[in-house]
């Protein structure tokens, strides 16, 4: 039985809750991603799964808000600098996105599918409108919102959502009987301007003394209601006006981007807005009709592979027309050929219209569903398949010939801070690293660092390791350094060899291996902060060092310890902050921890071990 029989709306939301939880982890621990584990849940429960729903389109209408705000979260991030900044990949690579790929879908539409000219090409307008949801969530996903990429795509996600206004209106234009005068189109557009400029005016003059109002208060409750409002309400007044509910709340974001409660705003969103955006996909997959993909599948399929590869030709040749690197442009390819949300707006609008029959859009919904579902493994395949990056070196050297007394294998900022002691006394000391920016960065402030991977056995013999008298491991990744450890103990087993140990288990498998001299990473550093706490904490100068000084002691002690034992021996020469019960008397000898005549028991005799963990 459907859960609407049961009548119970907590049903309904328990089960859309438990598909998630369930499909989401499953598809991310496959390496598939959320978006398509949502598409998935969401075909299994609706009507034509197991039946739970039966009305998924009044779902998608309410997790609408969730790609809403998710304008709005990147609304925030979005000074209004950096969106004028941004003009040229608006209005330049967005609209030439748009409007040739519409050209080539339309033709595709024409000539290959049979279509009538006018049910073209508003099949084709409305595939045009990639998936604000799928493409962000993918960006977010790969953390590559902020890059310039990322950047790009946000900038034809805003156009696109632009578009569907004026195609709205070529749409009722085009319906048959249509019967609007000129007055009334004036009328919508100047409605339409009208909500834009009262949306600008209250984010500039009313938003921030409402918020301040709102803070003075101290009712977290409240902040986090008036950011639902701001959102909401944004998004009401655009959709009144005509236009995207999306634009609307990116507007909003916009306009508090450089607010003090920026910040405090995207965390009151951040959980409304992650859980509508999954209820969106999942509502997405609910609406996919079996039925009809049963009925029509030849069509269907050929519909998806002709349009999705369509708009790839025509994204790739856009982005590179526009300057556009090879691999940015199909990693573009990829984020884009595929139909969006907007579409069903576009389609429903045609079947009022009389544009398209019911048969007509239930084939192109099942389009755009398809290529949504489909995107995440393009992506998936495409990550996988294309090959690395090429580095480019230019202006950089790579290791040859090296003939340097040290080696130092690594620059990052641990090596950095290693490297002065030995180029003050006169050391020639050769460094090599993998990381091209830090190299460039390093020859900032006077470094030369030639481009060289220490793992490589090719690379040290380059890098002069027969010939040094001493290899310094710099490098930050344990597995790396442990790599170029066993090259040197085998290849150059006369040089000294230091290595920067990750941690504890590190530093006992370094002492292992044979090198000459290891040390944790962060153990000096941690060491000069307890002691300077101490001493802002009251402590004397003298105490301080004294304690340090013990600490260094039972840590010595207990690393002995470990390297005949395992990582668990000598616990005891650690002080814990485990409570310990006290006696019911109070010691004739007790005094502060730091204290002189305390200190010196600590430092000189075991009895303080018994309160130790």
């Amino acid at each position: 039985m459907a859960v609407e029989g049961s009548g119970s709306d907590l049903a309904q939301v328990v089960v859309l809750l438990s598909a998630g939880v369930l499909a989401v982890p499953i598809f991310k621990r496959l390496g598939l991603g959320s978006v398509l584990g949502y598409f998935t849940a969401g075909l299994i429960i609706g009507p034509f799964g197991l039946g739970f729903f039966s009305d998924p389109e009044a779902i998608l209408h309410i997790a609408e808000l969730g790609v809403v705000m998710f304008l709005f979260v990147i609304g925030l991030e979005m000074q209004p600098s950096r969106l004028w900044n941004l003009r040229r990949e608006i209005f330049g690579l967005g609209l030439s996105q748009v409007f040739f790929c519409a050209f080539l879908l339309t033709l595709i539409g024409v000539y290959l599918l049979d279509l009538p000219p006018v049910i073209a090409f508003v099949a084709a307008s409305g595939f045009v409108l990639s998936s604000t949801a799928v493409v962000i969530q993918m960006l977010d996903e790969r953390g590559e919102t902020s890059t310039t990429e990322g950047q790009q795509a946000v900038s034809i996600l805003l156009l696109e959502d632009l578009m569907i206004v004026p195609l709205l209106a070529i749409v009722t234009f085009l319906a048959p009987g249509e019967s609007a005068t000129l007055t009334e189109r004036l009328v919508d557009i100047a409605i339409a301007i009208g909500a834009v400029a009262a949306l600008i005016l209250a984010g500039r003059f009313l938003l921030n003394p409402f918020f301040s109002i709102l803070a003075a208060a101290r009712a977290r409750e409240v902040m986090t209601a008036a950011a639902l409002l701001v959102v909401l309400g944004s998004a009401l007044l655009m959709d009144v006006g005509g236009l995207s509910m999306a634009m609307g709340a990116f507007l909003a974001g916009v306009l508090l981007s450089e607010s003090t409660f920026r910040h405090q705003l995207e965390a009151d969103v951040e959980p409304f807005r992650g859980i509508l955006l999954g209820l969106f996909f999942l509502a997405v997959g609910m609406s996919l009709d079996l039925s009809v993909i049963g009925a029509e599948w030849q069509m269907i399929l050929l519909a998806v592979a002709a349009f999705m590869v369509t708009k790839a030709i025509g994204i790739y040749v856009i982005a590179r027309i526009f300057g556009t690197g090879n691999r940015a442009a199909i990693t573009r390819v990829a984020l884009f050929a595929q139909g969006g949300e907007f579409a069903f707006v576009l389609y429903a609008a045609a079947l009022a219209g009389g544009i398209f029959d019911a048969r007509t859009n239930a084939i192109f919904s099942a389009v755009i569903i398809l290529s949504m579902a489909l995107t995440p493994l393009i992506g998936i395949a495409l990550q996988r398949l294309m090959p690395r990056a090429p580095t480019d070196l230019d202006g950089i050297d790579k290791a040859d010939g090296l003939e340097g007394n040290v080696l130092m294998i690594g620059f990052g900022r641990f090596a950095q801070v290693a490297s002065q002691g030995l180029l003050a006394r006169g050391f020639d000391v050769s460094i090599i690293e993998n990381d091209v920016e830090m190299i460039r960065a390093a020859s900032d402030f006077g470094f030369k660092v030639y481009f060289g991977d220490g793992t490589r056995l090719d690379t040290l013999h380059a890098s002069g390791a027969k010939e040094a008298e001493a290899i310094l491991v710099c490098v930050d990744d344990r597995a790396a350094a442990d790599r170029i450890v066993e090259l040197v103990k085998h290849e150059f087993p006369l040089a000294k060899l230091f290595v920067r140990a990750f941690d504890r288990g590190h530093a006992l498998d370094l002492i292992a291996k044979g090198v000459d001299y290891q040390i944790r990473e962060t153990f000096e550093s941690a060491m000069r902060f307890g002691e300077a706490a101490l001493i802002e904490l009251g402590v004397s100068v003298e105490d301080a060092q004294a304690i340090s000084a013990d600490v260094r002691r039972r840590d010595e002690a207990r690393f002995e310890l470990q390297i005949v034992g395992d990582i668990y021996s000598g616990r005891d020469l650690m002080r814990g902050n485990m409570p310990k019960p006290t006696p019911l008397t109070t010691p004739r000898r007790a005094g502060k921890v730091y204290g002189a005549d305390t200190l010196g028991e600590s430092a000189t005799s075991d009895r303080d071990n018994e309160r130790i963990e």
